[in-house]
């Protein structure tokens, strides 16, 4: 599931509880509260109308009243009841909270731990704690594993609204440096933990990788990201085509077609070979050349001019090197 579809199906969770707990309210104050635009809460109303039990039918959905002026929900599909795991459903959670807990940031390890001893309970697959009583409620202090300084700050300035200085490592920059955010939320791809912000110095959104912060302050002055963009979903994406950045042209041996999957590539053609075609944008020659270097003779940088002569001088450099110390 992408970033995009994830967070949309989070704000469709949270919609009926909300207006049960807000019925009548305008849809202007709702968006607000929910940070949403008026259009986008109002798309949402309407998927939201067509889901329900199974069956589907005009019995089982969710039915809402709902205008700019006002929205109440008029039946909730049973969505307001507490929810009843099955064994296997149970696991499935524990197995999902067990990994989460694991990605710095994500959650307070306090809060899941003590969650998913609840659900091993409620499960009855709890066992006794050395104090010989079930764990019904969240771990003891002294219990709890230490979480990560550092996501530790990081999720205290989401929580207060407060802007952060991170001294942060740049992959695609090869470079180290210094810079004020506004944190927006914490997202997981592809097993990393994301701060996504809104950058002073860059003027954009963009999306820090926490193992790549060095270290993280939390300011005193609140955090003020731009409204519109808040409203930009292209923002939430991992990786943006930036076209202020160079553009390398590359040829990828059929063996190394994963490398797709790793890094912000977009497909040009395949050749008969079966060798793929490809764009790439990068920031440095420097950085751009060491990672195409890596790849040995899976990767051919085709242009430009500047980053072939770099890749060219590097490897003769290389194999010279070799020479001169009498490696065949």
């Amino acid at each position: 599931m992408t970033s995009r579809l994830s967070s949309r199906l989070a704000r469709l969770l949270n919609l009926v509880p909300y207006f049960l707990a807000n019925p009548g309210i305008p849809a202007e104050q709702a968006a607000g509260e929910l940070g949403v635009t008026t259009k986008q809460l109002m798309d949402d109303l309407r998927q939201l109308w067509l889901c329900g039990l199974p069956g589907y039918g005009p019995g089982d959905l969710i039915d809402l009243s709902f205008s700019e002026e006002s929205i109440e929900v008029t039946f909730t599909a049973g969505i307001e009841r507490p929810l009843r795991l099955t064994s296997t459903e149970a696991t499935a959670l524990l197995v999902a909270l067990r990994s989460i807990v694991e990605m710095p940031g994500m959650v307070d390890p306090s809060a899941a731990h003590g969650a998913m001893a609840k659900i091993e309970y409620a499960a009855g697959a709890a066992l006794v704690a050395h104090s010989q009583r079930p764990r019904t409620a969240p771990l003891d202090p002294d219990e709890s594993p230490l979480e990560d300084p550092l996501a530790t700050t990081v999720r205290s300035a989401l929580d207060h609204s407060h802007a952060l200085q991170l001294v942060y490592y740049s992959a695609s920059r090869d470079a180290v440096s210094e810079r004020i955010v506004d944190p927006i939320r914490i997202v997981l791809v592809d097993n990393h933990s994301y701060l996504q912000a809104w950058c002073r110095q860059a003027e954009g959104m963009r999306l820090f990788r926490f193992d790549r912060i060095d270290s993280a302050t939390e300011l005193a002055e609140r955090s003020r990201p731009p409204a519109d963009a808040l409203r930009d979903r292209s923002s939430l994406e991992l990786f943006s085509d930036d076209p202020a950045l160079p553009l390398a042209k590359l040829r990828i041996a059929k063996e190394y077609a994963w490398v797709f999957d790793h890094y912000p590539m977009n497909q040009l053609a395949v050749n008969e070979d079966g060798s793929i075609e490809a764009t790439m944008r990068f920031a440095t020659l420097e950085w751009m050349a060491r990672l195409v270097l890596g790849f040995g003779s899976g990767i051919q940088v085709l242009s430009p001019p500047d980053l072939v002569r770099v890749v060219r001088d590097r490897a003769s450099a290389a194999i010279a090197a070799y020479g001169d110390v009498g490696v065949a």
